[in-house]
């Protein structure tokens, strides 16, 4: 199965992409409408389409297709998907739209960190969303699905055109890539272990705090990852990922300027992660916990690295 029912609704749906239970998308049905909120890449069509079909619903009863934001294993498929949900709005964030409807932009800039090979091999050409079926959102924006509303806040850090989604109805958030990631291959008797994300270009930390900070003084019961999956126990996640957020930037600062500066910060981002998990009762081994780490850390490293040339030519020109 790649779609499991959750309380109120909802229904997680594993896309496929990269690994099992590594990116979800979610399907929400209120009334006998529906909406799908991240859509996962090209390939992950065919099962968001069976998981509407398993839920006895037909591509017509799609009111809204939600990106929480563009990056490509968010919002691959999207353009693909629409051609296939004939009622559907596409619902973005508004500095995200243009590059939804024209993705050329946008699938630039991921063909210069993954390269042509693997563009194709995990994401396929992209596909344009006609202007006139796409809802730029605003914060506080809401929107019906049914008797249910859907509000849409603003949540940069992670990336300028992100929000995230508040579900009143099971009291919590869709939250795309802002509240980090929990991969169940690490809970614990602890519970779920979570970390920041802060993959190029436009990582900001000071916005990444201020956003999750906002989302928890709505008081979530649950939170909805897409990587991955549903997870509780909301203000000790908060707090882990807010902590763990501080120390990856003190780790940043710290590198050396230079030519060694990525390896520096991938194999610290490797060090702090195993100290973290091991902290956490993790009984996987340092090998098996870096390779199921692999994609995220080398990311995570661009992602510092970005932002600290960033953080530096401020510095240069006397910025604030």
């Amino acid at each position: 199965m790649t779609s499991s029912a959750l309380p109120g609704g909802v229904h997680a749906i594993d896309t496929g992409f990269h690994r099992d239970h590594f990116d979800a998308s979610y399907l929400l049905v209120n009334d006998g409408r529906a909406a799908l909120i991240d859509t996962g890449t090209n390939h992950s069509v065919p099962r968001l389409l069976a998981a509407l079909a398993d839920a006895g619903l037909a591509p017509e009863a799609v009111d809204w297709l939600i990106v929480t934001h563009v990056h490509l294993d968010h919002a691959g498929g999207a353009g693909l998907l629409m051609r296939s949900l004939p009622k559907a709005r596409f619902v973005v964030h508004p500095h995200g739209a243009r590059h939804m409807i024209d993705p050329t932009v946008l699938y630039a800039g991921a063909l210069a960190v993954y390269g042509e090979a693997e563009m194709q091999r995990s994401y396929g050409s992209l596909i344009g969303i006609d202007a006139d079926r796409v809802v730029r959102t605003h914060d506080g924006f809401q929107l019906r699905l049914g008797q249910r509303t859907l509000e849409f806040i603003d949540t940069p850090g992670h990336a300028r055109h992100h929000h995230c989604i508040w579900d009143a109805k099971t009291r919590g958030f869709f939250t795309g890539d802002t509240f980090g990631l929990s991969y169940r291959e690490f809970d614990t008797r602890q519970g779920a272990f979570i970390f920041p994300t802060t993959t190029p270009v436009q990582f900001e930390p000071a916005a990444m705090r201020n956003s999750v900070q906002r989302m928890l003084a709505y008081q979530p019961e649950c939170m909805y990852l897409t990587h991955y999956g549903r997870v509780g126990d909301v203000p000790r996640l908060g707090a882990m990922l807010l902590e763990q957020l501080q120390r990856i930037v003190e780790l940043a600062r710290a590198a050396p300027n230079g030519p060694g500066r990525h390896a520096c910060l991938t194999d610290g981002l490797g060090r702090f992660f195993i100290e973290r998990l091991r902290a956490h009762g993790c009984r996987m081994s340092d090998e098996r916990m870096l390779d199921t780490l692999a994609m995220d850390i080398e990311l995570n490293a661009q992602g510092l690295g970005v932002w600290l040339d960033r953080e530096q030519a401020r510095q240069l020109k006397g910025a604030p």
